[in-house]
């Protein structure tokens, strides 16, 4: 008997198809995001058919040998609950363990949680989507923050390292070429000290990520970056060990949309620290 279920390498004849699966389940992302995955890792999408229509995705990521992620996990509602994302999934990890990744990172949503605990995923932290319906910001005074260069991108990269365990330079690049706006803040002797990106998103704007190596370094940013958006609905996610962050968006009436776990599955040898981040880059990429 012939197996209904076929998972294939996505193709960008594919991604409108993606897209729309975004929207049923009201997913930030764009059609740009999903380009981008393509052109990070285009052997490491996939897309499941069933009896030869397609009804799901998943993607991967590889940072290092340290470290991968499985984002973009989605099945058309009219199509679940006939394994299709289990095995999306599935298909993900061995794709990824035949590279010899030591580590396979994912962002679980309550319900999807436990489907990563029965596949031996362990939690490592928690974070918050915190939504904004049009904030007010006030415009800051700090002279030291400016726009993103490209030479930063180096420049970046040991604090970037510090805050999320592995090199993400790629993706970082990437994520600028994508922004709204994209600012660093630099000290007078000239080293940077964090920097920030603002996304369009199909939803809303999407703050991040921010990494910054100080409290006061990582809020002037994201006030800079809000600043611009004046009136914008906003998403925001950020790490629960970041109290700083945590409280800065109570305190400005950011509520919480969703929460989710950050779950490793092998040797999470390169945890980096949450605290120094203090918005995302996406729980699709980490």
């Amino acid at each position: 008997m012939t197996q209904p279920l076929h998972l294939r390498v996505l193709r960008p004849e594919d991604l409108p198809f993606a897209d729309s699966l975004c929207a049923i389940a009201g997913w930030n992302q764009t059609l740009g995001d999903w380009r981008r995955f393509l052109e990070m890792e285009p052997e490491g999408c996939f897309l499941a058919e069933w009896n030869g229509s397609p009804v799901g995705t998943a993607t991967t990521l590889r940072y290092a040998s340290e470290v991968a992620w499985i984002g973009m996990v989605l099945v058309h509602p009219e199509q679940r609950r006939r394994g299709i994302g289990r095995a999306l999934l599935k298909h993900c990890i061995a794709w990824l363990q035949a590279r010899r990744m030591l580590c396979i990172k994912l962002d679980a949503t309550p319900a999807g949680k436990q489907v990563y605990d029965g596949l031996g995923f362990k939690s490592e932290w928690t974070l918050v989507r915190w939504e904004h319906a049009g904030l007010q910001v006030a415009k800051p005074a700090d002279a030291r923050i400016r726009p993103w260069r490209a030479s930063d991108l180096h420049v970046i990269a040991p604090l970037d390292t510090s805050a999320f365990g592995v090199s993400r330079e790629k993706l970082v690049e990437a994520l600028a070429s994508q922004s709204r706006f994209a600012l660093v803040l630099e000290t007078v002797r000239g080293r940077v000290a964090g920097y920030g990106f603002m996304r369009p998103g199909s939803r809303a704007t999407y703050l991040g990520p921010i990494v910054a190596a100080s409290d006061e370094v990582g809020l002037q940013l994201v006030e800079a970056l809000l600043t611009n958006i004046t009136g914008e609905r906003v998403f925001w996610d950020v790490p629960n060990a970041n109290t700083a962050a945590v409280e800065w968006a109570r305190q400005h009436g950011f509520v919480q949309q969703r929460m989710l776990t950050r779950m490793y599955l092998g040797e999470n040898t390169a945890p980096g620290n949450p605290r120094q981040q203090f918005a995302l880059a996406g729980p699709e990429v980490g």
